[in-house]
């Protein structure tokens, strides 16, 4: 049993898709970042970043509980617990590495600053602005040049597109039309039709 800390983000979605799509049982511990309930001393414990996603698994290495936060680390814990969405052939397991590191790296990062600038700043900043925004097509460009060569990010479904599929999911966010990049809409309506993903989007039910 998986006991997954979330909230309704991009990086949260990750961790939820991962879970139902390799099919490993897991009770959802919503922690409301609004409120702060990430500073709360029994999730620094988990979480000593104070940041969701994080996760224990009760079944962990050498049969015991084992925690882990960032979102990547969590993705390829449970992908190699699983042995699923990650290849162990070791040119294909780094095309998933590097295309997970640069969602990490790049989609989160520069995404959520844009989100930040283009909706929360409590002042406009112009420079700001068009640097994200130029940054965010920049990043789009890059996907659909390496979807127009194959399916997915790293030829098979994994968890580089599990990763970055509900940063590209809050695209009227950071003000992208998809119909911009067909390849990126290819992909992103096709990871959106699996019901695993449908479900990890849902995670956790608030309101």
């Amino acid at each position: 049993m998986i006991d997954l800390y979330t909230w309704n983000t991009p990086n949260g979605r990750k961790v939820s898709i991962m879970l139902e799509e390799s099919e490993l049982p897991y009770e959802v511990h919503p922690v409301d970042i609004d409120k702060g309930e990430q500073f709360r001393p029994e999730f620094l414990a988990i979480s000593p970043n104070n940041k969701i996603p994080a996760i224990v698994d009760r079944d962990g290495p050498a049969g015991m509980p084992y925690s882990l936060f960032e979102s990547g680390a969590i993705l390829m814990y449970l992908a190699e617990k699983t042995g699923k969405f990650m290849p162990a052939e070791m040119r294909a397991r780094y095309d998933v590495i590097k295309w997970l590191m640069f969602q990490m790296g790049g989609i989160g990062p520069v995404f959520g600053q844009a989100h930040h600038f283009l909706r929360s700043a409590p002042e406009k900043i112009p420079y700001a602005i068009e640097r994200f925004k130029k940054e965010v097509a920049r990043l789009y460009g890059v996907m659909d040049r390496r979807l127009a060569e194959q399916e997915f990010l790293a030829g098979d479904y994994s968890i580089a597109d599990i990763a970055t599929y509900p940063w590209v999911a809050r695209h009227e966010r950071h003000q992208t039309r998809l119909e911009d990049f067909p390849k990126v809409k290819r992909w992103f309506d096709s990871i959106g039709a699996r019901p695993a993903v449908q479900r990890g989007m849902d995670v956790p039910k608030v309101g």
